[in-house]
This record gives C-alpha cells, structure tokens and sequence, in this order.
C-alpha cells in the first residue's frame, strides 16, 4: 500500500535538539527555536533512514548522564 510519504520527494534536513532527538525538518525553513542542522539534507526516506542509523539509543540525554 502506498503512502503520500511515500513519493515525497521535498527537501528535508536531519535535525537535533539539545537532548540528542532527532526529527526532520523541511529544509528550506528556519529551524525551530531549541533544534540545530544534524548534517544531513535529502528526502523524507534518505533523512529518516539516516536517523534510524545514528539515533541508537532514543533516551534523552540527560537520562543517559543520569543513569552513567
């Protein structure tokens, strides 16, 4: 079954907030107030594929430091 997501084929930029989670963002936007460029810009599949690579642990860190 396809999807819209599907055959989006917008710009998208990985981004990350101060807590190292992830999400995407349209890449033409100004970035919200709290997230910053995590260096990976391409479609919807390509950012979120890339973020189910580096995003191995999805605690917060300030979790992480907690628990050592």
């Amino acid at each position: 079954m396809s999807t819209d997501n599907d055959d989006d084929q917008r710009l998208y930029q990985v981004v990350c907030n101060d807590e190292e989670q992830y999400s995407i963002w349209f890449a033409d936007r100004e970035l919200p107030l709290g997230w910053r460029a995590a260096g990976m810009t391409g479609t919807r599949q390509k950012c979120l594929d890339h973020i189910a690579e580096v995003w191995t642990d999805m605690r917060p860190l300030s979790l992480r430091e907690k628990m050592g």
